[in-house]
């Protein structure tokens, strides 16, 4: 007995002295001591990598949430109806790096069942979306690229769908294999039934066969990345931007997927450092997402809005439509009220600021070289029942440099020439058809 005592003294010893060993029961600094070991990385301060991929991916939701909401207001204001068919699929693009963001904080955490399920099945089906939405977006480019038209919207979405749905599909099967083979039969005999009890767990899983379930979506991304050079040699130069945006997203993609997959099956074993399997997967979803968001998302978004050539085009060929409406009223305006003026110049008294010349409309031609009529000579020729147009004429030489005001003047004086005609005896109807222009438009 005293030997058994000795014994287990000498094996407690060292949990006294080295401080670590009683770290498993404290709560590490920055976390309180009522909260569960689970979430101990999303505030540990000796563990910077938490709280630093915690800021990384909250400043990646607010921004990417920011986001899709200025895209959605910005539908009504989309003038070109090839973009506008796009919308769609970006959109659903921005809710697959939402899911990105977010799943950064299962990565975090600590793993057990919920956390590890969920990364094994979200993982793959979020990078699907995204790198499915930038193949349907590089197929769409193609066709706008050479032929200036490309699918519907709808066909699109549903291309991006699809594929999408095929990556849901093999990771539920696989996922529900992994879980459920150890329980669909009896425990086996022998010391086999503690494997298969661990593999029922969904944190049992190798780190080569997590990346090996991935294939499918790394097919997505070289299709994604392959399918947008095509785009950059299309006759329509105006879509190669687009591409432009799709390649470097892609190209940044491929470059994170070598390094963390090296680092996941490779560099962690080589350096005997397991615990950072769980930080390199979340920086390498915070990387990815913040790649989409800068070399994709934000692109596309300020280009949404701009008109296409035609629509330039359209507004180039009335420039200033409302100003030459108004410019045509303006006009219209003074031409009715020229001819309110000449219609009711026999009514009302002439409202000239200073005399005007009855010789003003005078262009340098002698009388003798144009016949001149006078109107007192035109009014006893013309009967007086007659309408007012055809009483009063106005036969100039130059009618178009002589203004309204002028003719308002003469017919005036043509009035008071008709009375006083009418009381003078018809002795003098010879002089006053001798009269001149000088003697009629007296003051």
């Amino acid at each position: 007995m005293a030997t058994r005592k000795a014994l287990l003294m000498c094996l407690g010893l060292p949990l006294f002295l080295f401080p670590g060993a009683q770290a498993q029961n404290q709560a590490p600094p920055g976390c309180s001591p009522d909260l569960n070991p689970l979430y101990y990385n999303l505030c540990d301060r000796a563990g910077a990598w938490g709280i630093i991929l915690e800021a990384v991916a909250g400043a990646g939701i607010v921004t990417t949430f920011v986001l899709t909401i200025i895209l959605v207001a910005s539908l009504p204001f989309v003038q070109d109806t090839k973009k506008r068919s796009l919308l769609g699929t970006q959109v659903f693009f921005l809710l697959g790096t939402l899911g990105l963001f977010c799943l950064v904080f299962a990565c975090v955490v600590k793993p057990d069942f919920s956390t590890c399920a969920s990364r094994r099945f979200l993982f793959g089906v979020l990078f699907a979306i995204c790198f499915s939405c930038l193949a349907a977006h590089v197929f769409a480019l193609n066709f706008l690229a050479r032929k200036n038209h490309g699918p519907r919207g709808w066909v699109v979405f549903t291309m991006a769908l699809l594929l999408t749905l095929v990556e849901v599909i093999i990771n539920t099967e696989w996922l529900i294999l992994t879980l459920v083979r150890g329980g669909g039969e009896g425990s086996p005999p022998g010391n086999s039934s503690a494997g298969w009890t661990a593999a029922a767990s969904p944190c049992a899983i190798a780190n080569m066969d997590f990346v090996t379930a991935l294939i499918y979506v790394m097919l997505l991304l070289l299709g994604a990345f392959l399918g947008a050079w095509p785009a950059l040699c299309g006759r329509f130069k105006r879509w190669r931007k687009h591409g432009v945006f799709v390649l470097l997203a892609t190209a940044t993609s491929i470059a994170i997927w070598v390094v963390w997959i090296v680092m996941y099956t490779y560099g962690n074993r080589q350096r005997d450092s397991p615990t950072w399997d769980d930080p390199t997967l979340a920086i390498a979803l915070a990387a990815n997402a913040w790649a989409f968001v800068l070399f994709y998302v934000i692109p596309e978004v300020s280009q949404v809005t701009k008109a296409g050539p035609e629509q330039s085009y359209q507004g180039d060929m009335y420039p200033t439509r409302g100003v030459g409406y108004e410019t045509i009223l303006k006009e219209q305006k003074g031409q009715s009220m020229f001819v309110e003026n000449k219609a009711f110049s026999m009514d009302e008294p002439a409202a000239a600021k200073r005399p005007v010349s009855p010789y003003s409309g005078y262009n340098g031609q002698l009388l003798t070289s144009v016949y001149q009529p006078t109107e007192m000579a035109l009014m006893h020729k013309v009967p007086s029942e007659g309408a007012y147009d055809i009483i009063l004429p106005r036969a100039t030489a130059n009618s178009q440099v002589m203004g309204s005001a002028n003719s308002t003047l003469r017919a005036e004086d043509m009035y008071s020439a008709q009375s006083h005609q009418a009381a003078t005896p018809s002795k003098d109807s010879k002089n006053s058809q001798a009269q001149s222009p000088q003697s009629k438009t007296r003051w």
